[in-house]
Parts: C-alpha cells; sequence; structure tokens
C-alpha cells in the first residue's frame, strides 16, 4: 500500500515521516524546491509544544518570557514570567528539519514536482506528476492527501469538501520581513513577543515583532478583512510604517516574504473525499486569533497517521466506502483533540479583526487589554491565547463578543 502526499509543509513532511516510520511506502511531492522559499510565519508557539510535537531543536530561533500588547492609543501593556513561555520558530529551519526527517525515515521526495490531477478508481487512485522542465509521471497510490495548505488543491476542486454556507471562512494576507540589527537596535524587543493592534497600526488585522537569532528581528503584518472588504493600502506600506514608528526602519532588511491565510470557523468541509483525504491548513487547522497554523498542522497529522496506517494496513474490503470507514473517523477526532475552545477562538477571531475598522472598535480593544493587563499573569495570558482558556474570563469576554461595549 503506497501513500502520496501533496505538500511538504509541516502538516505533510510530519505526516510522510510518521507513515514511513511505520512501514508505509510514502511518496513527499512539493513545488517548491528549497526549504527558505518563501518561509512566512510568524511561528510562535507555546514551550509546552516544543517537547508535545517534537519540534527539532535546531529550528528554534529564540525563547521567549514576555509579552507585549501595543493597544490602539500606542500604549504598552507587559507581562513577564520568570519561566520560558514559548519560542519563536525559524520557519525555512524548520521545514528543512522535518524535510530531513522525512528522508531519512525512507520517504521517496519529489522536490519541484506538483499534483496534476488524482482520479479515484476502484481501491486506489491514479495520480498525474508535474515536474521540473514539464516532467510527467502517472503512479498507482493507494491514498492521497492534500497537504497543500490554505490553496486545497486537491479537496477544494470537489463541491464535497467545501464548507457549509453557513460556515463562514476567515481570510487574510500577510507580509514578513527579517531585519538585521545589533545589540543595541534589537534589545528592546529580545525575550518578548510584541503585538501592535488598532487601526493606527492597521485595519482588521495585526502587526508583530519577534526576536529571532543573530540579533534578527521578525517584523509583519497580517490583515483579515470582512468579505468584499476593499483594502487600499498596501501591505508593504503598513508594514513600514510600523517599522517607522518603532524606529527600526534603518535597519537591513535581509528577507521578505509574505502569504495567504484561509480559515473556516466551524471547520465543516469534509476531511476525506474518495481517496483523498485532508491535513493541516487543506482542513483549516489554523487558527486566526493569532496567526497559529504550526501548531494545529501537526497536531492534525499526528491524529491522522494512526488512522491512516490502519487504513493502508487493514483495508476492510476492495469496497471504497468500507476502506473510508476507517479515515472517517478522523473528522471527529481531530475535533476532540482541538476541543471546543478551538471553535470559540475562531469566532473571537472574527469579532476583533472584522470589527477593528474604527474608533469604536479600538476603544473596544484598548479596554479588553486594558482588563486583561490588570488581572491576568504572563502564564495566564498564555493559557488564554495558546489553550484558549476562555472560561475563566467568560463573564468579562461576553461583552466583548456580543459587542455590547
Amino acid at each position: 500500500m503506497t501513500v502520496l502526499v501533496a505538500g511538504a509543509g509541516p502538516a505533510g513532511a510530519r505526516l510522510a515521516q510518521r507513515l514511513a516510520s511505520q512501514g508505509i511506502a510514502v511518496t513527499l511531492v512539493e513545488r517548491l524546491r528549497e526549504a527558505n522559499q518563501n518561509a512566512f510565519s510568524s511561528a510562535a508557539i507555546p514551550i509546552q509544544a516544543v517537547s508535545d510535537l517534537c519540534i527539532p531543536a535546531e529550528a528554534i530561533a529564540s525563547h521567549w518570557n514576555g509579552w507585549q500588547l501595543v493597544d490602539p492609543d500606542g500604549i504598552q501593556h507587559q507581562w513577564w514570567s520568570q519561566h520560558d513561555l514559548g519560542v519563536v520558530l525559524n520557519f525555512g529551519s524548520l521545514r528543512h528539519q522535518l524535510w530531513q526527517q522525512a528522508i531519512e525515515a525512507g520517504v521517496e521526495f519529489l522536490l519541484g514536482w506538483r499534483v496534476n490531477s488524482v482520479l479515484t478508481v476502484n481501491d486506489g487512485a491514479n495520480v498525474e506528476l508535474i515536474g521540473p522542465n514539464g516532467l510527467c509521471q502517472r503512479r498507482r497510490v493507494s491514498w492521497v492527501v492534500d497537504a497543500t495548505g490554505h490553496r486545497r488543491l486537491l479537496l477544494g476542486s470537489t463541491a464535497a469538501s467545501k464548507p457549509s454556507d453557513s460556515d463562514c471562512m476567515l481570510e487574510g494576507a500577510g507580509v514578513e520581513w527579517i531585519l538585521q540589527g545589533d545589540k543595541k537596535t534589537t534589545a528592546l524587543w529580545r525575550d518578548r513577543v510584541c503585538f501592535f493592534l488598532g487601526c493606527q497600526w492597521i485595519q482588521h488585522g495585526y502587526g508583530w515583532i519577534f526576536p529571532m537569532a543573530g540579533n534578527q528581528l521578525k517584523v509583519g503584518v497580517c490583515r483579515l478583512p470582512p468579505p468584499m472588504k476593499e483594502c487600499l493600502e498596501p501591505m508593504s506600506s503598513i508594514l513600514n510604517r510600523l517599522l517607522i514608528k518603532n524606529q527600526l526602519d534603518e535597519l537591513p532588511v535581509i528577507d521578505r516574504h509574505g502569504g495567504i491565510l484561509r480559515s473556516s470557523l466551524r471547520r465543516s468541509e469534509a476531511h476525506v473525499v474518495g481517496r483523498i483525504v485532508g491535513v493541516g491548513d487543506a482542513i483549516s487547522t489554523a487558527n486566526l486569533l493569532g496567526g497559529e497554523g504550526i501548531r494545529h498542522a501537526l497536531v492534525s497529522a499526528e491524529v491522522l497517521t494512526p488512522l491512516l496506517v490502519e487504513a493502508c494496513c487493514h483495508p476492510s474490503s476492495s469496497n471504497q466506502d468500507k476502506d473510508n470507514k476507517v479515515l472517517m473517523q478522523f473528522e471527529r477526532l481531530l475535533r476532540l483533540r482541538l476541543g471546543w475552545r478551538w471553535n470559540l477562538s475562531g469566532r473571537l477571531a472574527k469579532r476583533t479583526w472584522w470589527g477593528l475598522c474604527d474608533q469604536k472598535g479600538d476603544r473596544r480593544l484598548a479596554r479588553l487589554i486594558t482588563g486583561l493587563s490588570m488581572r491576568v499573569s504572563a502564564e495566564d495570558l498564555s493559557r488564554l491565547l495558546f489553550e484558549y482558556r476562555f472560561e475563566r474570563y467568560g463573564l468579562r469576554l461576553l461583552p466583548y463578543l456580543m459587542g455590547w461595549r
């Protein structure tokens, strides 16, 4: 039994490595040719995820123990811990390490290739691959995994995989620059992750400055407007304004990249269609309250692995519907793993970014940040934003969610 994984991001690469380590024949197809190509991701994760998800040490760019939120009035709110709260990842290095792990596990890795078409037939799928210089290959495999991220290149082409009409799609775009500083120019940004919230920074979004290794800073902006909302100011202009206001505009820019963020709030799209299974952002695992994608993508790969191994090693019959029975558990098990708080976080993301467009939205957000500043510790804030522990603040968050203040 053979599995073909389309896309070697965190979800696809981790899934391929895990399957191969279980004795499954895996082909991993990736359209990029180098791990550092367009390595766009804010890539801040909680410290516990480093061990829980086996994050390679080589992919860690910095540790941080403080939160800093700059509100719509430009006021800095800080929370500090005596212990590390999280890490910032070098996304290019993370890709490279996951690719190496997959290769070492025995995965066939095709760089510079893409899946052109998938046709389900009987107990498998016929796949057409397009490679460098237009090379074409045809493969017969047992299962195909769509790990192509927000593009959903395989599942997105099937009507059955689309979210329900009542499921809102949160979509945005981000731009990120890597700046080279020195000990003096980066001193104010070390040991913390900093977010900028409010219309003076960016409408319908947020900005960030994160520390990286070698006195580098990761600076970015992300905008998630409501559907059909026209945003005229270029993202690069917004990012440059953030740099100027923080006196970082003179630092050399050593890399520029950007990307699209897209996730349905209820995750109602099908996770399995025929012989195609989705994983990671292709099935909306990204949580867009803070633009988190890596952690949830890796979790989805961990949940899918044993199910796909069972479907490959113990097929129930040649009947496709029966073969799908094991994998049909995937959506339910993933929903249980992410938890009900994950869905609430998505609704909070919609409320926050769509409503952040005027002075009323700024005042509402400023009051929320001030309230958190007065009542919670750095550890509490991490639990609130990473673990979605909203129930502790339910009565305080309810007026915000409902738009009452």
